[in-house]
């Protein structure tokens, strides 16, 4: 017999083409956006392939800004705004990861111009109303109908050449969203369904994705859970571990998914016995008897790091991370208590295993 309880669901507008060689059909999407001159954003990485993506819009675009960088600092999405008026452009298309996405974000909601999002990595925040943007050492987060994009192009074939390694860590960014969804204040029947989902995908693709690169349905699989962490976050608030993430990344300039990799497992102990529920969903979804310890062997098993010394965080700057962390606080299924998060960082640092009281 099912308990009824109430719930609150708002569903997020945008329409998702999902499969492979669907680039092919970004003109098309263009103009069904009615726009004329796209604006294509991306890293110096993947400049070749804008350019050829802007050959192909055949007319239809503005030119290429390749200065997409990590935790979306300021300065850098004015230099942008600057290129896209003097350029006249009409909407915007983000190819790459979470630095490209949250650049495209950045820029709509100044100017409200519609986004076509190409992900290439399993970020998930094309999925999202959030943007998190980084000024004077510090990352500060916010919701707007204008930051979610108004088309998500998932093209399985531009996964292809990610590395095992990125795939890790960007797939351990993507669980992290769906972990907090499932203890989340605002969480109903279809984030939780959805959340289990997109944990299961990359539990069981990531493994895949290592012992075979070339295995595309690992790669689909990937892909899919990415979409389904990306939509858990954009419904719900985030929690401690975003909290902790946006602190280290903002503050520290540690890169972005190897953050959440390291994190995520200190973050859900931290919480396990204040969600007891959502700590055996997630378990249950990674084919784990401890979600906590789950997700630890799980970064193990794909090389990707376990430790904050292994990424850049100095040793010095724990005490401050907890102050930081502590003030203003996201809303958390157990209370923020500094000393407890000081411990928790403590422990992320030196790659120790997660605590579960």
């Amino acid at each position: 017999m099912l308990l009824m309880k109430h719930f609150v669901h708002e569903a997020l507008p945008g329409r998702v083409v999902f499969g492979w060689g669907t680039l092919k059909q970004l003109p098309a999407e263009v103009a069904a956006l009615g726009c004329h001159r796209a604006l294509i954003i991306t890293t110096p990485r993947q400049n070749a392939l804008a350019h050829d993506i802007l050959h192909a819009l055949d007319g239809n675009g503005a030119g290429v800004f390749d200065g997409a960088k990590m935790h979306t600092p300021v300065a850098v999405t004015e230099r942008a705004l600057g290129l896209l008026r003097e350029r006249g452009a009409d909407c915007l298309v983000a190819l790459g990861g979470g630095s490209t996405i949250g650049l495209a974000k950045a820029l709509a909601l100044r100017t409200d111009l519609p986004q076509i999002v190409v992900p290439t990595t399993y970020a998930g925040s094309e999925a999202t109303p959030i943007l998190g943007e980084t000024k004077d050492g510090k990352k500060t987060t916010q919701r707007s109908p204008k930051i979610l994009p108004e088309v998500i192009l998932y093209d399985v074939s531009l996964t292809m050449s990610l590395a095992p390694s990125q795939a890790a860590t960007s797939g351990m960014n993507a669980i992290a969203h769906a972990v907090e969804a499932l203890y989340a204040k605002d969480v109903s029947p279809l984030i939780t369904m959805l959340a289990e989902q997109g944990i299961a995908s990359f539990a069981q693709s990531l493994p895949r994705i290592a012992a075979d690169p070339e295995d595309r349905k690992a790669r689909s699989d990937a892909l899919y859970g990415a979409w389904a962490c990306g939509v858990c976050l954009g419904s719900v608030g985030m929690a401690l571990h975003h909290k902790l993430c946006h602190t280290l990344g903002g503050s520290f300039d540690l890169p972005h998914a190897e953050t959440h990799t390291v994190l995520l497992p200190h973050a859900a102990a931290y919480n396990a016995a204040a969600a007891p529920e959502a700590m055996a969903r997630a378990a249950r979804a990674l084919g784990a008897e401890n979600a906590p310890l789950g997700l630890y062997e799980l970064a193990k098993t794909l090389g990707a790091p376990t430790a904050l010394c292994q990424i850049g965080m100095p040793e010095s700057g724990l005490d401050r991370a907890a102050d930081i962390a502590a003030e203003n606080p996201y809303w958390n299924p157990r209370p923020i208590e500094r000393e407890a998060i000081r411990t928790l960082l403590d422990n992320a640092y030196h790659g120790r295993p997660p605590i579960t009281p």
